[in-house]
């Protein structure tokens, strides 16, 4: 797939011609995605290309893989200034960014571009994310992505009905999926992904709330044997943020260049993994895991359940002093509005 060379292209033709730029600068950027996954793949390597393109002076240091530290640590590798723009995922920092994964909960979307677009809106610079959440925080958001909605992946235990579910040690990234895996009697263990395949053949947890497209990055397939489809249990929120302190270094030259690559990395990075979505799950199946259709009444049973995650999610952050109600209201206005389109 080279989904990324034509959006590399859209990202050159975006910026207007204003000749070279002068400033010169080496950025440091990190996250902790294994070196292949197709976030950096389809995301940042797009979005970095525009940028050296329309900024001659602009360089990067990227650090893949969780060299720099875990998930949850690089709000504040970026905070500090360790790295200029770090990977962060809200729901790996909840106590700093407890609205910004409002994305996650299982909303009116079947793609990612649909929910990447919709969370766009909220997180960009001015939006509603940006202005309670992530601007407090010292940092502006490059790129985004929203994962396709996940499915329960499973080892050992067979999947015949909702009630299979129960008592599961269930992994989760917190948040709302701490609320949905509850209400399918789960028990969540909240762990980042890096980690999930020790916790599988540890027997720390019994299943995933995963998105189809990270079981082979993960290398998931051959520790899981069962899967639901057609369900949605969440999502993943995704953002590349820079500190505020050195977004207000660089020039309005470089300042243009990285905000005009964004929209064509963004547009890269979800279509990649809508494709991703259909052609991973034939390989994950050859690979032993057998996806299993419920019953009409458990699939009615289980969207009636997450039906509630929303509105509990709100009110729990309500009931902390949180704009929860008018997060999750301007979300579900942001897809009714939006479409699968910027």
């Amino acid at each position: 797939m080279n989904i990324s060379a034509k959006w590399i292209a859209a990202a050159c033709i975006a910026v207007s011609a204003t000749g070279a730029v002068a400033q010169e600068v080496t950025l440091r950027i990190g996250d902790t995605f294994p070196v292949g996954h197709y976030t950096p793949e389809n995301l940042v390597k797009v979005w970095m290309a525009g940028v050296e393109e329309n900024a001659p002076g602009v360089s990067f240091e990227y650090f893949q893989a969780g060299q720099l530290g875990k998930a949850k640590d690089h709000l504040k590798l970026a905070q500090s200034g360790v790295l200029d723009i770090a990977y962060v995922a809200p729901s790996y920092v909840s106590d700093k960014l407890p609205m910004s994964s409002v994305a996650e909960l299982p909303e009116a979307f079947t793609t990612a571009c649909e929910g990447t677009w919709a969370y766009w809106k909220l997180a960009q610079p001015g939006g509603l994310l940006d202005e309670i959440e992530f601007k407090p925080n010292g940092v502006r958001v490059l790129m985004v992505m929203v994962l396709p909605p996940y499915q329960l992946y499973v080892r050992g235990n067979e999947i015949d009905g909702v009630d299979s579910f129960k008592g599961l040690k269930i992994r989760t990234t917190g948040g709302a999926k701490e609320i949905a895996t509850v209400k399918l009697g789960g028990v969540p263990v909240q762990m980042a992904a890096p980690e999930a395949r020790n916790g599988l053949t540890r027997g720390t947890i019994d299943a995933l709330l995963f998105p189809t497209p990270s079981i082979l990055p993960y290398d998931l397939a051959t520790a899981l044997d069962y899967a639901t489809e057609g369900l949605n249990l969440g999502s993943f929120v995704t953002t590349y943020a820079i500190s505020l302190d050195k977004w207000d270094t660089l020039s309005p030259e470089v300042q243009e260049a990285m905000t005009a690559a964004s929209e064509a990395a963004i547009q890269s990075g979800c279509e990649a993994v809508d494709a991703l979505n259909a052609a991973d799950k034939q390989t994950i199946t050859e690979a032993g895991v057998e996806y299993v259709t419920l019953s009409d009444a458990d699939q009615q049973k289980i969207s009636g359940l997450m039906a509630e995650v929303g509105t509990e999610w709100a009110s729990q952050l309500d009931e902390r002093g949180k704009k929860g109600t008018e997060v999750l209201e301007a979300f579900r206005a942001s897809l009714a509005s939006d479409g699968d389109s910027n």
